[in-house]
């Protein structure tokens, strides 16, 4: 708005000049005439000139010696007149403020000189200033000239004087125009700065899961309808309203399956636990035929899978309702040892390394689920790599966190897997896929679960080659 004033302002001053120029020097040019019939003096003017001037007869005679014959009697000061013949020296005259005369100097009169009888007035720069000169044509001489012209000192005043008037004007009022409409703009639009600190407090609020109620609101000054701020606000308070309760939809949703796996898999134990003992029970006391054998063992194979399924459901449904054990020091030194060391046996084709710290490294959490996380990324760095793939374990400590990395050399995930990695049954790509196929797609949900609710953090990042989980944890 501010540069649309001034654009204004400047269109004003602009076109406020070019007029009054124009009438003041319509207003010379007007004095210009009658200068010039003033030069001849109560015996008139030349007669028959190109500019109209009345043709009384009068006889002039110019030489270099004789008198001046220009009448400057009644002209006003700064006024020029000047008279040009063939063959003879020209006379000139610049009235003084006190009514003398002064000629124009050499230099001027050429200048002069060559102004066109035939055209229009024009500005000069002489000696003694600027001017106004217009030249008329007259036949008291053989080819004379007159020239008749005007200071233009007054009109320049008035100018320069319409000009700064007008900057001033235009630029405190531009200045008391931008600092009251910042304040009625600022005024006016106060209730937006309330609905941008709601929007950024909802914005970090975690939504993501659980009981994710919205208690911010917009509030009554900023949600008034009427105007455009005020329906904004009213339609930010029913989009939040909309929101908590699809929140408490999806949350009581949310509940109703984490239940029912709670329930299920408690309800699955024991058939399962059944089913394990009976097979283990006819493969000892029982002669069977190879292909009976076989088929037993399958059965066996397969119920010990879901087992370790349902036992996995049941740890984060309870993770999921906040049962979990007594946190304690935890040497996560000797834990990864034993883990690896575990791993080791059990994943023979793989190639193992560990490097740990010189001091040991303890953390406060429960020792029960760290020894889950480090089963957990251990054995999946087994499950999803081909034979020979070397995993390297190290433990590092600083700045009150302790950083437990397992890298291998094996294929890499695929970018499109990464995002969600952590999510429950996921399942990665072939080229990272377990050969026995027992994989759940928990493990690695199970061990985000337990990282956060130890107070800390698991991520990955794999490029073809190289793959490495990093699990934080705070150090005691």
């Amino acid at each position: 708005m501010l540069a649309l004033l001034a654009a204004i302002c400047a269109s004003v001053g602009v076109v406020s000049h070019l007029a009054m120029n124009s009438y003041l020097t319509a207003q010379i040019d007007s004095g210009l005439h009658e200068a010039a019939m003033r030069s001849f003096g109560p015996k008139g003017p030349p007669p028959g000139s190109s500019t109209g001037l009345p043709s009384p007869s009068v006889s002039t005679t110019i030489d270099s010696g004789g008198p001046n014959p220009l009448d400057t009697r009644g002209q006003r000061p700064g006024t020029i007149v000047a008279l040009f013949a063939d063959g003879a020296d020209a006379s000139s005259a610049v009235v003084q403020n006190d009514g003398s005369t002064l000629p124009l100097t050499a230099a001027d009169l050429l200048l002069v000189q060559g102004l066109d009888p035939n055209g229009e007035p024009t500005d000069l720069t002489l000696s003694s200033g600027h001017y106004r000169l217009a030249a008329y044509t007259t036949r008291t001489v053989q080819d004379g000239m007159l020239v008749a012209g005007l200071s233009t000192t007054e009109r320049d005043s008035i100018l320069r004087s319409l000009n700064l008037v007008t900057t001033t004007v235009s630029v405190a009022g531009l200045g008391i125009i931008g600092l009251a409409g910042t304040i009625i703009v600022r005024r006016s639009l106060r209730p937006l700065d309330e609905l941008s600190a709601v929007a950024t407090t909802v914005a970090s609020l975690p939504l993501e899961s659980g009981e994710a109620a919205i208690h911010v609101r917009i509030p009554p000054l900023a949600s008034q309808p009427g105007t455009e701020v005020g329906e904004v606000g009213v339609a930010f308070n029913n989009m939040l309203d909309h929101l908590t309760r699809a929140f408490a939809a999806r949350h009581a949703g949310e509940v109703k399956v984490r239940q029912f796996v709670a329930d299920a898999s408690h309800e699955l134990r024991t058939p399962l636990t059944s089913i394990r003992g009976y097979t283990e029970l006819v493969l000892l006391s029982e002669r069977l035929s190879p292909a009976g054998a076989s088929a037993l063992r399958r059965v066996d194979s397969e119920s010990r899978r879901m087992s370790a399924l349902v036992e996995d459901l049941l740890l984060l449904a309870r993770l999921d309702e906040g049962q979990r054990g007594e946190a304690a020091d935890t040497d996560l030194t000797d834990l990864l040892m034993e883990t690896t060391q575990d791993s080791k046996v059990a994943s023979l084709d793989h190639r193992w390394s560990l490097q740990l710290p010189e001091e040991p490294v303890s953390v406060h959490a429960v020792e029960s689920e760290v020894r889950q996380i480090l089963i957990n990324l251990l054995s999946n760095a087994a499950k999803h790599t081909p034979a020979g793939t070397h995993v390297r374990v190290s433990l590092t400590a600083a700045d009150g966190v302790a950083e437990l990395a397992v890298e291998d050399d094996g294929g890499g995930i695929p970018d499109e897997y990464l995002e969600q990695i952590f999510t429950r049954f996921s399942r990665a790509d072939p080229a990272r896929a377990s050969s026995s196929g027992n994989s759940s797609g928990l493990g690695l949900a199970i061990v985000e679960a337990l990282a956060q609710a130890n107070g800390g953090s698991v991520t990955v990042t794999s490029v073809p080659g190289r793959t490495r989980f990093t699990l934080h944890l705070p150090t005691v």
